[in-house]
């Protein structure tokens, strides 16, 4: 039996920029972030050069209800800021458990911009997770400090492979126990 249950994905404000969903206006800015080889390489799925109308079709599957990850665009429009910042992405794992992934642009690195959104999706918690998995590159220990200063334990170290690097890359993946509140 499948779950026709739609849910609708919340809209997280901080004091600085909105979590909200993807939308079809985000392609161009998506294009331009993510066309850039400095962020693909930073992620296991965005290949690089981008094939044309991937992001398009990327936006299209964010939106389909049967799908089990989450998209949030960093947006900081209404905070006089570029209306993409970056994305964060949630997957549900079976056992209440999620797995976290984000980019930042290159424009807004060593601003605090990714520590206050993973903040923000942690608090908020919208899948309402025990437990919250994530990974980084071993050659991104910034995104590895975000994730610790977050609360993220080290699990241990392992290897993905990355689309845009065409090769498989060392990883250190970390987990975060939410709690009962959360």
């Amino acid at each position: 039996m499948t779950d026709t249950t739609q849910t609708i994905q919340p809209v997280i404000e901080t004091d600085r920029f909105l979590l909200r969903p993807l939308q079809m206006s985000d392609k161009g800015l998506l294009e331009l972030h993510l066309g850039d080889q400095r962020v693909a390489k930073m992620t296991r799925s965005i290949p690089h050069p981008l094939p044309p109308e991937y992001i398009a079709g990327r936006i299209e599957r964010a939106g389909e209800d049967d799908t089990n990850t989450e998209f949030w665009v960093i947006d900081g429009s209404a905070f006089d800021h570029a209306e993409v910042m970056g994305v964060l992405k949630l997957t549900r794992l079976d056992r209440n458990q999620s797995e976290l992934r984000y980019w930042v642009a290159p424009a807004f690195w060593n601003t605090g911009i990714a520590t206050q959104a993973v903040d923000a999706i942690l608090q908020a918690n919208p899948q309402g997770a025990c437990d919250i998995y994530a990974e980084v590159f071993q050659d991104n220990p910034t995104s590895a400090r975000i994730l610790t200063n977050a609360g993220f334990a080290y699990l241990g170290d392992a290897e993905t492979f990355s689309v845009a690097r065409n090769g498989v890359v060392p990883t250190w993946t970390y987990a975060r126990k939410m709690g009962a509140a959360a």
